[in-house]
Order: structure tokens, then C-alpha cells, then sequence
């Protein structure tokens, strides 16, 4: 299957000279769906890891049914005052502006491994900011599995210096 032909591209959005990458059309469509989680998980099976990290809000969606295929724990990892405890917190820039990713204080533990998935990498600011919170947290990153990589905006390649495992299902130009 390519999942390539679920994606939709809308231009200008959420600001004008961003081409935006909806994953919304994958979801819907419940064989396009069920692939994409079959093979995070294929991918995830060359990975050490005990909990499952998702990026606030499209990466939840994919996390979620991992996680439950795997019986693994699932952190999320949410925009700022979205948590109601105890959190740790991370600024970050995004491709057009700033954010804060957070997670709760009692999420992981020290040890822990961790898988972080997503819906997209374009520049790596979200990523780097999830693998921050792990750890910062004492835990360890196990890696990352994207559903797209805008591989000309250079996040990936970000992440695989930093020694990171990176996957994504499928590339796309970022502009």
C-alpha cells in the first residue's frame, strides 16, 4: 500500500508558504489506517523500549493503537497547561513559531525506554523537545517512528546525528 495516496496537501496552511501534510485523509480510511499502525509496529520491533511517548495532538492518534496492540504504557505529551499534575517542561521552536511540550513529573521513571511517535518531523524542534523531556526525566530514548518525514527541512537528519533511531512510513519535500 502507499500510503503516500491518503495524504492530503493543503497550501497555505496554518500560514501562507507552508504546505501542510494531512494525515486526517490516512485515518479515515480504516485500510490505510490499520497498515500505517502495522507498520510501526514492524518497526518498532528492531527497538528496546518499555513505555510509548506520543506528541500532542495527530501523534496520539497512532500512539494509542500501538500502544494497545503492544500492551505498552502510553505518555502523552501535550501542549503547555494541558496537564493537570506535577509536569516538566520544554520550550521549543517550531518551523512558524514557538510551543512548550510537557509531560507529567511521575510518567517515566529512570531506566525507562522509550519510544516517541508522531505524525510528521519537519524541522526536528518537536522531536528534540519530547526526547528532552525523557531525558530529563532519567529515561532513554529508544527512537522515533514518524508516519512522514519532510525530509528537505532537515528534523530527521537532526535526530540521526544525535545517534537517535529514526523511522518514518513515508518522505515528502517540506515545501
Amino acid at each position: 500500500m502507499n500510503l503516500k495516496n491518503y495524504i492530503r496537501s493543503i497550501p497555505d496552511y496554518p500560514k501562507k508558504g507552508i504546505l501542510f501534510r494531512d494525515i486526517t485523509t490516512l485515518i479515515k480510511d480504516s485500510k490505510a489506517f490499520n497498515y500505517s499502525i502495522d507498520k510501526i509496529i514492524e518497526s518498532s520491533k528492531k527497538l528496546d523500549f518499555d513505555k510509548i511517548a506520543a506528541i500532542e495532538s495527530r501523534g496520539f492518534v497512532f500512539a494509542s493503537a500501538v500502544s494497545y496492540k503492544l500492551k505498552k504504557p502510553f505518555i502523552m505529551m501535550r501542549k503547555k497547561n494541558k496537564l493537570p499534575s506535577e509536569k516538566i517542561s520544554v520550550d521549543f521552536q517550531l518551523e512558524y513559531g514557538t510551543a512548550t511540550l510537557e509531560i507529567h513529573k511521575d510518567s517515566l521513571s529512570e531506566g525507562d525506554k522509550v519510544l516517541i511517535i508522531d505524525d510528521l518531523i519537519a524541522t526536528g524542534g518537536t522531536a528534540e523537545a519530547g526526547a528532552k523531556l525523557v531525558e530529563m526525566s532519567k529515561a532513554k530514548v529508544a527512537g522515533f517512528i514518524f508516519i512522514i518525514n519532510l525530509f528537505d527541512l532537515g528534523g530527521n537528519k537532526k535526530l540521526i546525528d544525535k545517534s537517535y533511531f529514526t523511522k518514518s512510513l513515508i518522505e515528502f519535500p517540506g515545501h
